[in-house]
């Protein structure tokens, strides 16, 4: 569209009192709804529960709206007259399908690691051989490490219940379930070899174990330091909105020198962890995750020096002075 026909059509919306609202099926075309009189101001938020009121089966968070078949949906607090759109705006949906909020999200991915793990841990039968059902390992690398994963864990469900601040986001079902078939299934996995019974310890014995296991505290520790940061921050609201910086809570320092600390205390925390078991399934769980984390991390650098003109120079993604 023209820079002349976009001001012809906002002159158009501006000159009017209400707006008109078509939506259509994305993919059939088909008109499924006609809105009337829509004020000019109404977000897309509201026109989604407009739309919901007709049918009900679509609530607000399954709806995908936009301008253009293949574009990209509509964000709910973009407002009406501010779209490229004349006196009847032409919109075209799609279902995303049931969704689960970010924090039923959250608890479903972290309970079944946590329970999973414990069922290797204590052996249960028809895990591993019938004799070495509900028995323990003689190593105290395995109780150690069953620890330091359970705690891991049970931290990552206060933080979803006590300290993360979601919004009214939400996500689909089925990428829930892919999710949740990955931290689950590869907690079994880790869970399966460190508690099996011909598991071998470490080959510098304590003196490899305590070592992870200091490195394991402390990134567990600053993780937990820089979401308490996080949450502060967003404690100002869209008004008072800056980017995160350090405070003289020490683990918080690492601000410095990286956008997401957040995720290098995460990434050190599963290398202790990989040290302190010397298993090859830990140790891939952890690049896996350093992959992921390295991505997320990349995209919120970029989103912080966008909107931040003044943003320092100096810090990385995810890791110090490379990345």
């Amino acid at each position: 569209m023209s820079r002349t026909t976009f001001f012809e059509k906002t002159r158009r919306t501006r000159a009017v009192g209400h707006l008109s609202v078509e939506v259509l099926d994305a993919r059939t075309r088909e008109q499924l709804c006609f809105l009337d009189k829509v004020e000019p101001y109404s977000t897309i938020g509201e026109i989604k529960s407009l739309f919901h009121r007709s049918y009900p089966q679509w609530y607000p968070a399954r709806q995908a709206l936009k301008l253009d078949p293949k574009g990209k949906p509509l964000k709910d607090d973009e407002i009406l007259q501010s779209l490229p759109v004349g006196t009847t705006a032409t919109m075209y949906f799609r279902d995303l399908g049931p969704q689960l909020g970010w924090t039923m999200v959250f608890l479903a991915e972290y309970i079944g690691p946590l329970l999973t793990y414990l069922l290797f841990y204590f052996r249960v039968p028809y895990i591993y051989s019938h004799r070495y059902a509900f028995t323990s390992s003689p190593y105290p690398v395995v109780t150690l490490a069953c620890a330091c994963h359970t705690c891991h864990y049970v931290k990552r469900l206060i933080e979803t219940i006590f300290v993360h601040r979601f919004s009214h986001g939400t996500m689909p079902l089925r990428t829930i379930v892919r999710n949740c078939a990955y931290y689950w299934g590869f907690s079994a996995w880790l869970a399966y070899y460190i508690n099996h019974p011909l598991y071998t310890p470490p080959s510098y014995g304590d003196l490899q174990v305590n070592y992870a296991l200091v490195i394991f505290v402390m990134c567990e520790i600053g993780n937990f330091s820089i979401h308490l940061t996080l949450n502060n921050l967003r404690g100002d609201g869209e008004k008072g909105r800056k980017f995160p910086s350090p405070t003289k809570n020490p683990f918080t320092w690492l601000f410095f020198f990286v956008s997401c600390p957040n995720y290098t205390y995460e990434v050190g925390a599963w290398v202790s962890f990989s040290i302190m078991t010397q298993c090859l399934p830990v140790a891939l769980y952890t690049v896996l995750g350093f992959i992921q984390m390295t991505i997320w991390a990349k995209g919120k650098h970029r989103a912080y020096s966008r909107e931040f003109k003044d943003y320092p120079s100096l810090r990385m993604a995810i890791i110090p002075l490379i990345l």
